[in-house]
């Protein structure tokens, strides 16, 4: 695979906004270099005989069913809060008028 050109990462940080040194692009380009690279290693894996797949696991739901239960009794709240103004707890003002 032919390594990244010091044009191509400069046009790239020019499209992305980020000015880079002569420094950065040469690191840059090095880096990027690498990791084409490591991609064309990964390419060339022969993968005829494995399943697509878009999980390594066959997880379906992880999470608990979402049930209704007895919530706190409302009376019960309000007797224990410090302050209270009707059916509601009272707070300080957290924004400014």
């Amino acid at each position: 695979m032919p390594r990244i050109t010091s044009e191509e990462v400069s046009h790239l940080a020019l499209l992305c906004r980020i000015a880079m040194t002569d420094e950065d692009v040469e690191l840059m380009r090095d880096q990027m270099s690498n990791i084409l690279e490591n991609i064309d290693v990964l390419n060339q894996v022969d993968t005829s005989g494995v399943e697509p797949t878009g999980h390594s696991v066959d997880l379906v739901s992880v999470m608990r069913d979402d049930t209704v239960s007895p919530s706190t009794d409302r009376d019960d709240v309000l007797a224990n809060a410090p302050r209270r103004e009707g059916d509601f707890i009272r707070v300080r003002a957290v924004l400014e008028s």
